[in-house]
């Protein structure tokens, strides 16, 4: 099964924020023995968005979507889930009562009386308003939940919630969800360009089935300077066997020098 990720928010494609989702992600998946399969910005649009959520229904991926389920104009995240997966929007009840748990908690917090009824307060439990049969993401933060519909999973845009949700999502959904095993190994490459090294690259993705060739090159690296980073990755029987044939090919040639890649 692959991974997906999407991160929406005008404030990450202006500039104003940096993204500090899709490291994370990588690093939470690779924990557990798997890697991001794709990853996708979007702005807040609700039409750009229902289109990538459409898309990530229908993939059978597992997609964690970061950003957009709070209850301000900008956030569209809640609405366009439910026109993507066909299902109404309903105040969930259990998402109702972490967010009235939060609300008393903030007026115990600020010495003044908990009134559920005013209109803020009423206006907060849209954060819990999510597409009918949704279930939710506890969110250690400041108990306002996350929800998933089927293998999409929605939190927040901020860090400090989303990433130990997502983390929750994965440990308790998929704990025996295995990827297949992977492997890179690498070389850099001195004297060669990346043109006079494709058919290479195509021979050996040809001969070893399920091996793929990455070709990096670097102009101004301040320790190797002009060179290529050039490698297989895949099942590691095969890699084994690419990566050998690889060296073996490189040592052939006159002007090239190779060094093992970190």
């Amino acid at each position: 099964m692959n991974f997906g990720l999407i991160i929406i928010g005008d404030e990450i494609l202006s500039g104003r924020r940096q993204d500090k989702h899709m490291v994370k992600v990588i690093e939470l998946l690779a924990a557990r023995g798997h890697a991001l399969a794709w990853a996708r910005y979007i702005g807040d649009d609700r039409e750009q968005i229902t289109v990538a959520l459409r898309e990530a229904f229908a993939s059978g991926d597992v997609v964690f979507s970061c950003g957009g389920i709070g209850a301000t104009p900008d956030d569209h995240t809640r609405q366009c889930a439910a026109l993507a997966c066909g299902q109404p929007l309903q105040l969930h009840p259990e998402a109702k009562v972490l967010i009235q748990e939060r609300m008393r908690d903030v007026a115990t917090e600020q010495g003044v009386p908990y009134e559920p009824d005013r209109a803020d307060n009423v206006h907060r439990l849209n954060m819990g308003v999510f597409p009918l049969g949704a279930s939710l993401i506890p969110n250690p933060y400041n108990k306002i939940p996350g929800f998933s519909v089927g293998h999409v999973h929605f939190v927040p845009g901020f860090p400090v919630m989303a990433h130990p949700m997502i983390e929750w999502v994965l440990d308790r959904r998929y704990p025996d969800l295995r990827s297949p095993e992977h492997e890179e190994r690498a070389l850099y490459v001195f004297g060669a360009n990346e043109a006079s090294l494709t058919p290479l690259m195509e021979d050996i993705e040809a001969r070893f089935e399920g091996v793929k060739v990455f070709s990096l090159p670097s102009v101004d690296h301040p320790e190797r300077g002009l060179h290529i980073e050039l490698g297989v990755k895949g099942a590691p029987q095969a890699v084994e066997a690419a990566f050998a044939y690889l060296r073996q090919a490189l040592a052939a040639r006159t002007g090239v020098r190779v060094e093992l890649a970190a």
